[in-house]
């Protein structure tokens, strides 16, 4: 197959004698200006020669325009009136050939030229390379890090069913849940948090949040640890991390299972929902803005009671926004449709809205991370509900 060269020059550069000893050698050689090649169609050429005279930075926007598939053609610069071009060239990187342009001399010459520049594209690839594998061990050690932030195991107090889900979109994800014991098994806590964006950066948010809430609640012996943990959290956050532009929506409640009584704070999430064995649903609404964008936020705490055979539902944005092939949501009607159906358990539940989500968005890329977490208070003597 004939080898193609492409000589650049301004039209009026005298480019005759290298054109020459080009075909000389057997290439296939076409003529261009600096500005022809952007609209350039089908496979690059094998080697560019192109007049100094254009200066280095015409020159390396030239390489990135012809570069293909295959990664950039040989691109090497001949003199033009200004020998200090040529040598700010040389300086970024680009090889070069001088007149006289003798088909032997010019042979030899260009055939060092494409086999250094071989040499370097395959040192170049190889390092991207090496530094791929890095980032990818990298991102492997902070998935199994994150897990290890996840509880393995829910606390389930007598009468009552906690189960979660959590689906990344990534190796690792902004979102998160806990469930753990407080005041010395009284209470239960349970939160579910979504930090405002993804990969690594959110994941390490996401630890230090997730630490900083239980630490907190579970060392408060007197008072309100809900309402201590989240505040504490926001000045910690917004005193020594509000430059790094990262601030988190969450839910958390606190549960006394003996009464069935919830005390919550829904900071600027998604409104759970609760599921009423009567009938209906209630949404608990944000009671404050999300953890980490004000020092002075204020976050009231509410609550309500959950009795035998309710349900509360609690879920990050990305089940709502799952997004199936052409772009439609999955939403908050059909979601509310989906839980609102009798569940024999907290697991059959969740089990039921991750299969509806899935068939919902089918073969479409998760686009964000997917949690949820159902809390459920049983019926002494329940017969079996349909799932």
């Amino acid at each position: 197959m004939t080898a193609t060269a492409l000589l650049v020059a301004d039209p009026a550069t005298c480019t005759e004698e290298l054109d020459r000893a080009l075909r000389h050698d057997g290439f296939a050689v076409s003529h261009a200006d600096i500005d022809t090649p952007a609209g350039r169609t089908g496979p690059p050429p094998d080697l560019v020669l192109v007049s100094a005279s254009f200066g280095l930075h015409r020159v390396a926007l030239l390489s990135q325009r012809l570069a293909g598939p295959a990664g950039s053609p040989t691109v090497v610069v001949f003199p033009g009136d200004d020998l200090d071009e040529l040598q700010s060239c040389v300086r970024g990187g680009f090889d070069y050939v001088l007149p006289p342009f003798l088909p032997d001399l010019l042979r030899t010459r260009l055939s060092s030229c494409r086999e250094r520049g071989r040499l370097t594209r395959a040192v170049e690839e190889m390092a991207a390379m090496a530094s791929l594998r890095e980032y990818e061990r990298d991102l492997s050690i902070a998935r199994d890090i994150q897990t290890g932030f996840l509880p393995d195991a829910l606390p389930s107090p007598a009468g009552w069913e906690l189960a979660a889900r959590f689906r990344p979109a990534k190796q690792v994800a902004g979102d998160f849940y806990d469930g753990f014991e407080l005041l010395d098994g009284e209470r239960l806590g349970v939160v579910v948090a979504d930090v405002c964006d993804k990969g690594i950066g959110a994941a390490l948010f996401m630890a230090l949040i997730r630490t900083l809430l239980r630490h907190t609640a579970q060392h408060t012996d007197t008072g309100d640890p809900l309402h201590r943990a989240v505040t504490g959290t926001n000045r910690y956050l917004t005193r020594n991390h509000l430059q790094q532009g990262y601030f988190a929506t969450l839910f958390f409640g606190v549960l006394d299972p003996g009464t069935g009584m919830l005390c919550y704070i829904n900071g600027g999430h998604n409104p759970p929902v609760i599921i009423r064995a009567s009938g209906g649903r209630c949404p608990l609404e944000p009671t404050g803005p999300a953890v980490g964008m004000m020092a002075d936020s204020r976050f009231e705490v509410r609550q309500t009671r959950l009795l035998p055979g309710d349900r509360l539902f609690v879920y990050t944005d990305g089940v709502v926004e799952a997004r199936d092939a052409g772009g439609g949501q999955f939403g908050t009607d059909r979601m509310l449709d989906v839980v609102t159906r009798p569940a024999v358990s907290a697991d059959a539940l969740l089990d039921r809205v991750d299969e509806r989500l899935r068939r919902h968005v089918g073969s479409a890329e998760q686009s964000d991370d997917i949690t949820m977490l159902a809390l459920r208070r049983q019926v002494t003597g329940q017969g079996s509900v349909e799932r």
